[in-house]
């Protein structure tokens, strides 16, 4: 059995958010300080993220130090942890192509999280059954298999990301057992590691809509102000129909309710609001009707600056020195490309194309020649 190697990232459009703190960020940290693996690499997918923002690589470039600043304010340790730039591996792009052999269009088309990302940016056709229009960059749409590389290249056999990846895993075990029946036992499966809380799988905007994304301007940012939290959280998206005070609440759809299950311990309710016990208390009265949304919404901002309040802190130091942020991604990189180099011997020498550093072929074709 492959010993345990940890491997996940995230694109640099923006600074990252609490969406994907409870959803990756929050169970890396955890995955860390338990120990128990190989290595453990955490990446910044700046060449994935100019799939879909080709057209400006600034805003990529300004977001690499963005969200190196927030893995480390989160509690990602570089003595621990490698952290790397994605661009910087060359072997990656190398892999990627080889992959491409191995994944028909029309499976990449099936590909739901694919689809989704697509509509979402505005690449597709009109219509359902035109989803892939003519504007769409090859590029963004063979993503999966650029990710598939990303996981292989390092012999991930962990990967913890949020749900809406799920569909990315499954087309990457599907590219590594097909690999693996041609040229033979070279990479290894990987499996998915999901946020314990069913909220935190998938958190949603503070308006209530589809998932939290920086696109959308839905999100509560790691690194922003308490003051700036304060408006988002006052103005979140809660219950249309609970309108006075009496009103039976609704839970379905609720914002407030659905970053409480992702946030909230019991103990949060001792220290900030000693009227309920836990959780289910709280639900229990709001649906029972007598509970006004203010209060609720004041609530989760106490639970929310508890989280993040340390990862505020944090990240001002780390901002003093950013040359040295620089440093250690250059560092990290160094240590990934060493890995990545490894991996692909052996790629070359299962699909053989080692062909100068292959001794039998050269000796092979001399004897050959020599007749």
């Amino acid at each position: 059995m492959a010993e345990k190697v940890i491997l996940t990232g995230d694109r640099p459009t923006g600074r990252l958010h609490i969406g994907h703190y409870v959803g990756s960020l929050r169970r890396r940290v955890q995955l860390q300080n338990e120990g128990g693996y190989k290595d453990m690499f955490v990446f910044i997918a700046d060449a994935q993220a100019l799939t879909d923002n080709f057209d400006n690589p600034e805003k990529v470039r300004q977001n690499i130090i963005e969200v190196a600043l927030d893995y480390l304010a989160c509690g990602l340790d570089p003595s621990k942890v490698t952290i790397f730039v994605q661009s910087a591996i060359p072997e990656l792009a190398e892999l990627s192509f080889y992959f491409m052999n191995l994944v028909t269009v029309a499976r990449l088309q099936r590909n739901p999280t694919v689809k989704t990302e697509i509509k979402m940016r505005g690449f597709g056709a009109e219509g359902e059954d035109a989803v892939f229009g003519s504007g769409l960059p090859v590029g963004f749409f063979t993503y999966p298999i650029s990710q598939a590389a990303d996981i292989t290249l390092f012999k991930a056999t962990t990967v913890p990301v949020g749900a809406d990846q799920k569909p990315m895993l499954e087309q990457t075990v599907e590219i590594v057992r097909k690999f693996n029946s041609i040229y033979g036992d070279t990479l290894v499966e990987p499996e998915i590691v999901l946020p314990e809380n069913a909220a935190s799988q998938r958190l949603p905007g503070t308006d209530g809509k589809a998932k939290m994304s920086k696109s959308l301007g839905n999100c509560i940012y790691l690194g922003e102000s308490a003051e700036e939290m304060h408006k988002k959280v006052m103005s979140m998206y809660t219950d249309p129909l609970h309108v006075n005070l009496s009103d039976p609440g609704h839970l379905e759809g609720n914002a407030v309710f659905t970053y409480l299950d992702a946030f909230c311990k019991d103990g949060h309710f001792a220290e900030f609001w000693p009227d309920y016990a836990n959780l289910d208390e709280l639900k229990d009265h709001y649906t029972r009707g007598g509970l006004g949304d203010v209060k609720c919404k004041k609530f989760l901002e106490k639970v929310l600056n508890s989280e993040l309040e340390p990862i505020r802190a944090r990240r001002k130091e780390f901002e003093k020195d950013i040359p040295s942020v620089f440093a250690m991604l250059q560092e990290g990189t160094a240590k990934a490309r060493e890995t990545a180099a490894r991996t692909m011997d052996e790629v070359r020498s299962a699909m053989r194309i080692n062909y100068f550093s292959d001794k039998a072929l050269i000796e092979e074709q001399a004897r050959k020649y020599s007749l």
